[in-house]
C-alpha cells in the first residue's frame, strides 16, 4: 500500500467511528422518547387504547352518581329524565335542554300562574273566549254563560285537559290583573306574559310561552330540565298535586250544571292497563309539533320522583317508555301492555286520551 493511500485511510476511519457513533446515539435516544409498544401497535390498538380510556373515564364520571340509570333507546323519545327533589339530583338525564314544543303540559304553568294572581274561590264566567280555542282541541266541555270557581276551572282544565277551561281562566285572570277594558285576545297576551313571569321566577330558563293551552305555536319552547323545574313546584302546591293525583272529579257549577271530568293520564285510571299504584300524577301532552309527552310523579323504594318524556311517536309509547323508566328506578322487571289488550279493557276515551285530532304516530319536522 502507498503511503498516501495509508494516509487517507488512517483519516477514514476515525471519522467513520465517529459516524457510527451518531447512529447509535441517535437510535437510543428515540427509543426512549418512544414506547416500544406504541411503536409496534397497529392503528387498530392504538384506537383501542383510545377507547378504553373514555369507558374508564366514563365509569369514574357514573361512580360518582351511584343512582344513575342505564340509557333507555325505546321507544322512539325526544328527551327523558328522572329527577329526585328530595335529594335535588337527576337519577336519569337524557336531552334534557333539547328544546321541544310543550304541548298540554304547559296547562301546568297556566294553573301555577292563576293561583299565583287570583283565588281559588274566585268565581269566574264562561265567555266569547272560547271563539279561541283551536278546532278538535282536548275539552272540558264549559257552557257559555256558565260560572265556576277558579278551582273548578283549573281541575277540567288540568284533569280532562280542557282547553277551554285554559282560556276562561287566561282572560278571566288576565283582566283582574291588567284591566278589565280588554279584549279577549288582550287578556290571553297579558296572561302569558305572567306566565313568562313565573316560569322564570321558578327557574325555567329556557322556556317561553305564547298560549295558555299548550297548542303548537311559533316561538313556544320548553326544555326536559324547565319541565323538571315546573313538576316540582305544582306538586308542592296542594290543590294542584290533589287534582293531577286524581283519577275522576265531579263539580256543579253556580247555573247548577254538573261536570264530570276523567284524568287523561292512563297511569291512574284503574280500568287501564298502565295504571300503577305507585303513580300519583301528573300530566300528559299531545300536540303535532311535540308529540306524545308525559309528567309522572311516582315513590319508589319509598322516595318521591318525577319523570319527563317527550317527543314520544304514539301515546302508548310515552306510557311504556315511563314505565321503564320506574321500573329501574324500582329495581323490577319491565311490565308490558299490548295496546290491543288495552284497547279490549278500556273505553276509547280512556285508552287514546287525545289532545289534538292529529294521528298518533307522525314524523316529528323538529326532528328532521
Amino acid at each position: 500500500m502507498s503511503k498516501r493511500k495509508k494516509l487517507r485511510l488512517d483519516r477514514a476511519i476515525p471519522a467513520l467511528l465517529l459516524i457510527a457513533a451518531a447512529v447509535l446515539l441517535l437510535m437510543k435516544c428515540s427509543s426512549r422518547r418512544v414506547p416500544k409498544d406504541t411503536e409496534t401497535s397497529s392503528p387498530e390498538a392504538a384506537v383501542t387504547t383510545v377507547m378504553t380510556t373514555a369507558v374508564t373515564t366514563t365509569v369514574v364520571t357514573t361512580t360518582t352518581q351511584p343512582a344513575t340509570l342505564p340509557l333507555v333507546e325505546t321507544p322512539f323519545h325526544r328527551s327523558a329524565a328522572v329527577y329526585s327533589p328530595g335529594r335535588g339530583e337527576f337519577l336519569y338525564s337524557e336531552n334534557i335542554s333539547v328544546r321541544t314544543a310543550p304541548a298540554s303540559l304547559t296547562k301546568l304553568l297556566t294553573a301555577a300562574t292563576a293561583i299565583k294572581y287570583s283565588s281559588l274561590d274566585n268565581v269566574y264566567t264562561v265567555g266569547s273566549e272560547l271563539a279561541l280555542v283551536q278546532m278538535n282541541s282536548s275539552m272540558a266541555y264549559l257552557e257559555p254563560g256558565d260560572s265556576l270557581t277558579l278551582e273548578d276551572l283549573i281541575t277540567g282544565m288540568l284533569m280532562a285537559s280542557g282547553n277551554d277551561a285554559a282560556y276562561t281562566i287566561a282572560v278571566s285572570v288576565g283582566r283582574d290583573t291588567s284591566g278589565a277594558e280588554l279584549t279577549d285576545l288582550e287578556a290571553v297576551e297579558a296572561f302569558c306574559g305572567l306566565m313568562n313571569s313565573t316560569a322564570k321566577e321558578l327557574g325555567m330558563n329556557d322556556s317561553y310561552f305564547t298560549t295558555p293551552d299548550g297548542w303548537d305555536s311559533d316561538g313556544q319552547y320548553t326544555t326536559a330540565a324547565d319541565l323538571i323545574v315546573l313538576a316540582d313546584c305544582v306538586m308542592q302546591i296542594p290543590e294542584i298535586r290533589r287534582i293531577v293525583g286524581t283519577y275522576q272529579a265531579s263539580v256543579t257549577s253556580y247555573a247548577g250544571i254538573g261536570y264530570t271530568w276523567t284524568n287523561s293520564n292512563l297511569l291512574i285510571a284503574p280500568t287501564s292497563g298502565y295504571f300503577r299504584e305507585n303513580v300519583f300524577g301528573i300530566k300528559t301532552g299531545t300536540t303535532y309539533y311535540a308529540g306524545n309527552s308525559l309528567i309522572t310523579a311516582f315513590t319508589a323504594g319509598g322516595e318521591e320522583l318525577i319523570s319527563v318524556v317527550t317527543g314520544c311517536d304514539t301515546d302508548y309509547d310515552r306510557y311504556e317508555l315511563t314505565i321503564e323508566l320506574m321500573d329501574l328506578c324500582m329495581g323490577a322487571p319491565g311490565v308490558s301492555s299490548e295496546p290491543e289488550e288495552q284497547a279490549e279493557e278500556s273505553s276509547p276515551e280512556e285508552t287514546l286520551p287525545q289532545e289534538t285530532a292529529e294521528p298518533t304516530t307522525y314524523q316529528n319536522p323538529l326532528l328532521n
